[in-house]
This record gives C-alpha cells, sequence and structure tokens, in this order.
C-alpha cells in the first residue's frame, strides 16, 4: 500500500529561495489533497546576549518585544503567501486553504521541526536546504542535515538557489 499525504509541515527561514520551495509544498498538497503547516522557527539569544538584556530590559519588556517579533513573522509569511498564491493563480479550494496553519515558534531550529512534525503527524517535512561545504556540514551541522537523518517522516530537501526563484 502506498503511504498517504495528507499533512505536509513546510518549515522556513523566510529567506530570498522560500518560494521556490515553498512551490514544491504547495504542488505536493494539492495533488494529494493534503493540509500544510507552515513553520518559522525564531532562534533564541545566546546566553551571553540574554543576560545582557536583562541588564537592561525588564523581563516583560523582553516578553513583550519577543511577541511583536513573532507577530511580524506572521505578518511576513501571511503576506509572503498572499503574493506567492497570486503569481501562482493558487486561489480557490486547491490555494492558499491548502495552509491549515501558520506556526512561529521560538527554540533550536532541527528540534522544533521535528517536534513540530511530531506533534501534527506531518507525513511529510519539506524545507530548503543552503548550499554548505562538507566540513562546515560536518563541523556545524545543518538544520537540514539534523532534521532529515533524524526525523521519522520522510523529508523532501529542496536546493535554495538564491539566484533562481523557480
Amino acid at each position: 500500500m502506498l503511504p498517504e499525504i495528507k499533512h505536509i509541515l513546510y518549515a522556513t527561514d523566510l529567506d530570498s529561495g522560500a518560494p521556490r520551495v515553498f512551490r514544491y509544498a504547495l504542488k505536493l498538497a494539492r495533488e494529494h489533497h493534503a493540509g500544510i503547516t507552515i513553520l518559522h522557527v525564531l532562534e533564541p539569544l545566546g546566553t551571553f546576549a540574554q543576560s545582557l538584556v536583562e541588564l537592561h530590559v525588564a523581563h516583560a519588556e523582553t516578553e513583550r518585544l519577543h511577541e511583536e517579533a513573532r507577530e511580524k513573522v506572521r505578518q511576513t509569511i501571511d503576506r509572503r503567501l498572499s503574493e506567492l498564491c497570486e503569481a501562482e493563480q493558487c486561489q480557490g479550494a486547491d490555494g492558499r486553504e491548502l495552509v491549515s496553519e501558520v506556526r512561529v515558534i521560538e527554540g533550536q531550529p532541527a528540534e522544533a521541526i521535528l517536534s513540530t512534525a511530531n506533534s501534527i503527524k506531518a507525513d511529510l517535512i519539506v524545507m530548503g536546504s543552503h548550499r554548505h561545504s562538507a566540513l562546515g556540514d560536518a563541523l556545524l551541522g545543518g538544520t537540514a542535515n539534523k532534521v532529515l537523518h533524524r526525523s521519522e517522516a520522510p523529508v523532501l530537501l529542496v536546493k535554495m538557489n538564491v539566484s533562481a526563484t523557480k
């Protein structure tokens, strides 16, 4: 029996190649009559940076600033999604309505993507992959590499090429 794809997690860092990657998620969602959850992960400040912020800004103010940042990202995703749907003529039942949810969360990107994929029971993760050297990935471990090797769900990695927007 062939696997069913009913829910796709599209993880995005919102860089210039994101529309190209989203087109793959949209195409698969259309073909499989699946829903899409869009996920963007905001990385938290490092310990040193956080301690500097706490010296000068009250905790309540910091929380307010974080919420404003999350809302700004949600609005950016919404605007870009609308622009992409207009360009791809994806209005109607098989277009924007395929996006069931937009999540903006804080955390380490790979862990957040894997956790979200598990919590929403994603049948497929679609994400972009930046070009890194083998040494860079070996030393640093790219987010895509971590997700690819630790995910229980299949992962579609779309090469992000800034010069190509197809």
